[in-house]
């Protein structure tokens, strides 16, 4: 177990140059995520991220943690509309620039106001996870803020995520993880079952800032990327506390326990109540309208 609870001085600091490595976005909560090689910096985020969400009849929201096969929508960002595609069904179009009748929603603790994306978007739904289900895009009037705890007051806005604007992962982490369930007799998994929006990676030449060591995101202060469009700064905030859904193999939405026990092994953190955490979500301190790129530079310093 990693103890988190031991201490070297706040004032040691160490510089990291990292690369991002992969970028992902989720149009659809739960669903597939979409790989991209570039993507636009919002206060919310990367575009389009989390925008819509599948609700039940009483407006809450639906995840993999009850409907796994909801692993297997698989969304394409095209220049007008998002299509969606799922194995024995057509493919969904959904306009990027049109909603219907609004409504009201519940996200964990938050009732938030969206748009119904109308009947046929229902029904596709409701026949392929076997459930009476709508897709809900997120008011973009609308500001859902990040919990203060953890942002330190300041404040940050997200829409149908959990509660922050991205997930940043490593793949040291990654790699480190695989290790594990390798010499377990167990197979390694992929970065998509942990659904991060930024992988970090080692630059090129690493004698520039020094290889990644694992789990490295969760001492990071806030992270530096120079872009064409200007500077930006991202914050990680919280340790991301995991639930069953890393579990869920994406391709085939079949669950079995050995990641989330392996995590349960290594990976519990004092400062999450002793839940096993794994990537660290981030806010937006400064960047909106910049392009995000794989192959970019990211530059913080240690935190101990």
């Amino acid at each position: 177990m990693n103890d988190f609870s031991s201490h070297i001085p706040s004032d040691t600091l160490a510089e990291m140059t990292a690369v991002i490595s992969q970028l992902y976005v989720y149009p659809v909560k739960s669903c597939a995520g979409v790989q991209v090689q570039e993507t636009l910096l919002t206060e919310t985020g990367l575009e389009f991220d989390r925008a819509w969400m599948v609700v039940d009849t009483q407006g809450q929201f639906l995840t993999q943690r009850a409907l796994p096969r909801m692993a297997l929508v698989q969304p394409q960002l095209k220049r007008y509309d998002m299509v969606l595609r799922a194995p024995g069904m057509l493919a969904l179009h959904i306009a990027l620039d049109a909603v219907e009748a609004p409504l009201r929603v519940r996200v964990w603790d938050d009732d938030v106001p969206a748009y119904d994306m109308g009947a046929i978007a229902a029904q596709w739904f409701s026949d392929f996870l076997g459930t009476p289900a709508r897709l809900v895009r997120f008011d973009p009037d609308y500001q859902r803020i990040s919990n203060p705890k953890w942002t330190a007051g300041i404040e940050a806005f997200n829409q149908f995520s959990d509660a922050y604007s991205l997930l940043i992962i490593s793949q040291a982490s990654l790699d480190h993880l695989n290790g594990k369930l390798l010499a377990t007799g167990a197979i390694a998994v992929g970065m998509a079952r942990f659904r991060p929006n930024i992988v970090l990676g080692n630059p090129a030449d690493v004698s520039v800032g020094g290889a990644l060591s694992p789990h490295d995101e969760d001492r990071l202060e806030t992270l530096q990327i120079s872009t064409d469009q200007g500077a930006v700064q991202l914050k990680p905030v919280k340790p991301c506390a995991r639930c069953p859904i890393p579990n869920i193999d994406p391709a085939t939405a079949i669950s079995s326990p050995e990641v989330g026990d392996m995590l349960q092994r290594y990976r519990k953190d004092v400062r999450v109540n002793g839940a096993a955490t794994f990537g660290m979500n981030a806010i937006v301190l400064r960047g909106t309208d910049c392009r995000l790129r794989v192959g970019q530079i990211v530059k913080a310093n240690f935190n101990f």
